[in-house]
């Protein structure tokens, strides 16, 4: 699953996906593609948690599987972390889903509405022994409505949950495939900096690049 066409651009024509089948499709509707290697099938979801959880929700009362992969870019709050890196999310988190009381944020949790933290099923190392080759650093992340571009906002988010890396799609797609039983993986690739917007400063093309040919390897080894 993916929120865009361009994220996996790459795959779609290494796996013979028809590019035609999918633009002909509304860009708010998910596409459902068969990839030529194996039993795979490719969700593009629309960008956002909303999009997210309605498109993977829907998909999956209609369709089983035994691993559901989130593929997309993201950006990075850890300058540890370089531009181009693919990575294995651990948990992700709502991290606007709460209340604020005066100065506080209130969690979902803290206000006893349910929950905002969540985590993938499994892990890429569970998968296939072979799977240990790929060596993917790991990292915690959120997921936001706002991309973060602001010094203010970027402070106050740091403080309260120091993540690495911030996506709009993460944590509604571990709730779904939780809610649903699916077992499930997210990788992302760092596209930019968690900093004062400055598109200069980003390289989605490495990203994309980088995502795309772990992809590739992985749908080999696995599918």
């Amino acid at each position: 699953m993916v929120a865009t066409e361009e994220e996996v651009g790459q795959l779609i024509s290494n796996f013979g996906i028809s590019i035609s089948d999918i633009l002909e499709n509304d860009a708010n509707q998910p596409t459902n593609c068969q990839l030529l290697t194996g039993n795979c099938q490719l969700l593009i979801s629309g960008v956002g948690m909303v999009a997210t959880a309605f498109a993977l929700g829907k998909h999956l009362t209609l369709n089983s599987y035994d691993l559901v992969v989130n593929l997309g870019i993201a950006g990075s709050f850890d300058r540890d972390i370089a531009l181009g890196d693919v990575l294995e999310i651990t948990e992700d988190t709502f991290a606007e889903l709460g209340a604020e009381d005066d100065n506080e944020f209130l969690s979902i949790e803290k206000m006893g509405f349910g929950e905002g933290l969540f985590y993938p099923s499994t892990k890429l190392s569970n998968l296939y022994n072979l799977f240990n080759t790929f060596n993917l650093k790991t990292a915690k992340a959120i997921t936001v409505n706002t991309v973060h571009g602001n010094e203010a906002s970027i402070k106050k988010v740091t403080e309260r949950l120091n993540p690495q890396l911030e996506s709009m799609e993460g944590a509604a797609f571990f709730y779904a495939c939780r809610e649903m039983n699916v077992p499930c993986i997210q990788i992302r690739a760092v596209s930019n900096y968690v900093e004062k917007r400055n598109r200069d400063n980003w390289n989605i093309g490495l990203a994309i690049k980088n995502l795309n040919t772990f992809a590739a390897e992985f749908l080999k080894l696995y599918a």
